[in-house]
């Protein structure tokens, strides 16, 4: 019998709306805001319902918008029978894939999101860093371009997406001339993104640390069902493993790719993107053209 994987979205998913239709339609999803709301103490769900775009795509208020607005597509598919037999989440979306998985409350997700957001952004001040997408990069050429951009400065893999993409993360000068030799190495396209720190590489050491106390004093509870982590994509059933990949994913790439693999070799062939957007579907088609895709996002959806 196939199995079925649930995966949530990081960041990059968020847009002005998300959610608003669970909320309107589903209560299991509106509860979920209202949790949201409390625990932060602010109106997070008007922030996911209405925007302002510049506010939600603050690090620090993008973080727990995307976790909500995941948790609450989450708490509508459970309500409706759906179940998972694996769990993943990119990036920040590990956090979301920890609570369907009971390991992480929902409170708790979004308190440590808040924070990790705000460490991140702290880390690197502004207009030090960057990251740029690889696409269709012919293979094995990174290490060497890597090597050759990096000049004393920290440049390296960030996202490790699909085959056909690869993202990097650094200081800024590296990053440009990792992008610049990637184009000329034979990339179809290297592409300068739009964000607010170079998550993912050595740069995020100190939000890394400042983390690590947080996620000491939260209560991780083992899996009901395992998660495939984005550290070692390897299978995580333990809430102290769970606990341990949150923390070494700050600065460590996410094996993305990897992560889908493993998860299709345990038997997944169904894969539900629960939450904003669709970037995950895309990836998951070229990763395996074979294995099913569906998105859930919004009311429409279902």
């Amino acid at each position: 019998m196939s199995k079925v994987a649930f995966l949530f979205p990081g960041q990059g998913s968020q847009y002005a709306g998300m959610g608003k239709s669970l909320a309107e339609t589903f209560p299991a999803a509106k509860r979920v805001f209202e949790e949201a709301d409390d625990a932060l103490g602010f109106a997070l769900s008007t922030l996911c319902f209405e925007g302002p775009e510049d506010q939600l795509r603050l690090t620090e208020n993008q973080q727990p918008a995307l976790v909500a607005a995941s948790t609450a597509a989450l708490k509508v598919l459970q309500e409706k029978g759906f179940q998972a037999d694996f769990v993943a989440g990119h990036s920040l979306g590990e956090y979301s894939a920890l609570v369907a998985a009971g390991s992480l409350s929902f409170t708790d997700a979004v308190r440590l999101v808040r924070k990790r957001g705000q460490y991140m952004q702290e880390a690197v001040p502004e207009g030090t860093g960057a990251m740029a997408a690889l696409l269709q990069l012919p293979e094995g050429k990174l290490d060497q371009i890597l090597a050759e951009a990096a000049q004393g400065e920290v440049v390296s893999a960030a996202n490790l997406n699909s085959p056909a993409q690869i993202v990097i993360a650094g200081h800024r000068g590296a990053v440009t001339r990792a992008a610049d030799l990637a184009k000329a190495a034979g990339a179809k396209r290297a592409i300068l993104l739009q964000v607010s720190a170079p998550f993912h590489c050595a740069l995020m050491r100190p939000a890394q640390e400042r983390l690590k106390a947080d996620l000491d004093a939260t209560e991780f509870r083992d899996l009901a069902v395992p998660l495939i982590n984005n550290w070692r994509a390897s299978e995580v059933r333990s809430g102290a493993e769970a606990r341990e990949g949150l923390y070494q994913q700050v600065p460590n790439p996410v094996r993305w790719s990897d992560s889908i693999r493993a998860m299709a070799q345990a038997g997944a062939t169904r894969f539900f993107e629960v939450g904003p957007g669709g970037v995950l579907t895309g990836l998951l088609r070229n990763i395996d053209s074979s294995l099913e895709g569906k998105k859930f996002g919004e009311a429409a959806d279902f």
